[in-house]
């Protein structure tokens, strides 16, 4: 039998952008809320919150250093899992002060787009020992059927082991719950087990540099695929709505 053709194409980070939408004013609470003089209002963070996701679904480009700092730190992980040098990041070996006639390892200095970042070796020794053994950087797909037609839900499992998928993450500052809204630890599961590998298990690993933080979520199929299919029901109606402000056709699976 032939598959039809997905009508819509979602990464998951894209669901994410979503998500950021949808919850503008709860997000404005959280960091302005108790502020006398906040830099926008509800409604003007909630516009520019909308323009993102524009943005986002555009695929226009943008420049961000945490972005920049958080795909450097994973190549550095991914290369030390590997045992490979990187062909995309340049590293150097960060060395203490002569003491006692030697030097130790202290960190490591990442370039990447005209950009330094310094890694304490430890965190990336704690990340790189955590995944021994794993997959580093693997594309999955499935389908999932919705009331307007197939989405073809995608993405790159940062670190896939026999029985967990692993999602780095570096921040700024952490809070516990940090990532419960985010769509990794549903859509990943869901392409594998649609593609014959059930493996429920999913971790969002965190850093900020100082220390690490785990959260841990398990997919359960009867609970999750209908909070997915709903969640990408609701942007499809997103789309549709302002497709007029939307030049990348991708998102339709029209490239």
């Amino acid at each position: 039998m032939q598959t039809k053709q997905p009508k819509f194409k979602f990464y998951a980070t894209l669901l994410d952008a979503f998500t950021s939408y949808l919850k503008s004013d709860a997000i404005w609470e959280r960091y302005w809320g108790f502020s006398e003089n906040p830099p926008h209002t509800p409604e003007e963070f909630r516009q520019q919150q909308f323009q993102s996701l524009i943005d986002t679904i555009n695929r226009v480009p943008f420049d961000s250093e945490a972005a920049d700092k958080g795909t450097a730190f994973n190549e550095v992980v991914d290369c030390m899992i590997e045992n490979r040098k990187s062909d995309k990041v340049q590293v150097e070996r960060l060395l203490s002060d002569m003491q006692d006639g030697r030097q130790t390892l202290v960190g490591l200095r990442a370039t990447y787009k005209c950009r330094q970042f310094d890694f304490p070796i430890s965190i990336c020794r704690e990340f790189a020992d955590y995944y021994k053994g794993a997959l580093t950087q693997q594309r999955v797909e499935a389908v999932l059927p919705t009331c307007f037609g197939g989405v073809l839900l995608y993405g790159y499992i940062d670190e896939l082991m026999p029985m967990s998928v692993h999602d780095i993450k570096t921040t700024g500052s952490y809070y516990v719950g940090k990532f419960k809204d985010h769509w990794q630890h549903m859509v990943y599961p869901y392409c594998l087990m649609q593609n014959g590998s059930d493996v429920r298990s999913f971790e969002y690993n965190v850093t900020d540099f100082k220390s690490t933080y785990t959260e841990s979520y398990t997919f359960v199929p009867a609970r999750d695929i209908p909070i997915l299919i709903n969640h990408c029901e609701d942007f499809i109606r997103f789309l549709n709505d302002n497709r007029d402000l939307i030049t990348d056709k991708k998102i339709f699976a029209e490239d």
